[in-house]
C-alpha cells in the first residue's frame, strides 16, 4: 500500500487535467495507478504525420494576429481615416487656394507638389509673401500678395468700389476689410485728402521745415459726402462711395492700404473703381444663408 501511495503521489497538480484509474497488478504486492493526459493525447494527434502542428501555426497567421497582419491592418485604417478627413474636414481656405492656383500661374508654382497638403500650402504662400515683402524692386503681378486694379466709368458723386477675394470671406475678413473703409472714410471726412494743403510732401525735413498754420486753415476743405455699407455676395464686395470734394489722391492712399491688407491678412484678386455689377451679383439678395455678409459703416 505504501508502495501504491509513492506512486501516486508522483503526480503533478500543475499538469493539465487528466483521466487515470487503477489496476491490480498480480504478483506485484499492490496498485499501480495508471494516468491519461487529454493534452498529450491532442499534442500527439497534432503532431502526427500529417501537418497538423503546421497547420495550426498558418491559421495563427492568417487570422490577422502576426505582427505584420497588425501593421497591414494599422495601414489600412490610417488610409481610410486620410481619406475621411480629406472629403470632410479638409480646410475651406486650402480649397480655395487650390482652386485658385488653376486659373494663377504664379499662384501654382508657388504650391507647387504641395497641393493636398493644406500645412505645407500654407507655409509655402506665408513663405512666398515673406520673400516677396523684401523684394521691394520685383513687379507684384498674378499672385496672392498683388491684385489688378481698373476703373469702369468711376465716377467721385456716386459709385461703388468692387472687391473680389480668393473665396467667400469669413467673418474676420469681413471685420478688416470693413475696418479699413471705415477708417479711409472718416479721414476723408474730416478733409484729409485735400491736395490744396501739401505743405509737407516736398520739403526736406533736414532743416526743419515751417509749417504755415493760417495756410492750412484758409485752403478750401474737401470732405467726404456719404458712404454706404461694405456688402458681400460670396467672394465678390462692394462699397458705394461718395467722396465730394476729397481729391482723387484719396484713392490712391485707398489702394496702398488694400495692397498690404492684400499681401498679409486674406487675399485680393481684383478691385475695380465703378461699374454697375460685378460677377454673379444680385440687388436685393440679403439673405446670410445664400452667402450674404455685410459690414455697418
Amino acid at each position: 500500500m505504501c508502495s501504491a501511495f509513492n506512486r501516486y503521489s508522483s503526480i503533478s497538480l500543475n499538469q493539465e487535467p487528466s483521466c487515470f484509474f487503477s489496476k491490480f497488478v498480480p504478483g506485484n504486492g499492490g496498485t499501480t495507478i495508471i494516468t491519461v493526459s487529454a493534452k498529450s493525447s491532442s499534442s500527439r494527434k497534432s503532431g502526427d504525420g500529417d501537418g497538423g502542428g503546421d497547420s495550426l501555426v498558418d491559421d495563427v497567421r492568417g487570422s490577422g494576429t502576426t505582427a505584420r497582419g497588425r501593421r497591414l491592418l494599422k495601414v489600412r485604417e490610417e488610409k481610410r481615416k486620410r481619406e475621411y478627413d480629406r472629403l470632410h474636414n479638409y480646410p475651406s481656405w486650402a480649397k480655395v487656394l487650390e482652386d485658385a492656383a488653376k486659373n494663377d500661374i504664379e499662384l501654382r508654382n508657388v504650391l507647387g507638389d504641395s497641393i493636398g497638403k493644406p500645412e505645407q500650402m500654407r507655409q509655402k504662400v506665408e513663405d512666398r509673401i515673406r520673400k516677396k515683402g523684401r523684394d521691394f524692386h520685383k513687379p507684384k503681378t498674378g499672385s496672392v500678395v498683388a491684385f489688378k486694379v481698373t476703373f469702369r466709368d468711376f465716377s467721385p458723386v456716386g459709385s461703388n468700389i468692387w472687391f473680389k477675394l480668393y473665396g467667400p470671406p469669413s467673418d474676420r475678413d469681413v471685420d478688416l476689410i470693413g475696418s479699413v473703409i471705415q477708417s479711409w472714410y472718416i479721414m476723408g471726412r474730416l478733409g484729409a485728402f485735400n491736395a490744396s494743403n501739401l505743405q509737407l510732401a516736398n520739403a526736406s525735413m533736414e532743416y526743419n521745415p515751417l509749417y504755415d498754420a493760417d495756410k492750412g486753415f484758409s485752403v478750401m476743405p474737401s470732405s467726404f459726402h456719404d458712404i454706404g455699407d461694405v456688402e458681400f455676395q460670396d467672394n465678390w464686395g462692394r462699397v458705394w462711395v461718395d467722396i465730394g470734394t476729397s481729391d482723387y489722391f484719396a484713392l490712391d492712399v485707398l489702394i496702398n492700404c488694400l495692397t498690404v491688407l492684400s499681401s498679409e491678412y486674406l487675399g485680393i484678386q481684383q478691385v475695380v473703381f465703378g461699374g454697375r455689377t460685378m460677377g454673379d451679383w444680385e440687388e436685393g439678395m440679403k439673405n446670410p444663408e445664400d452667402g450674404y455678409k455685410y459690414f455697418k459703416i
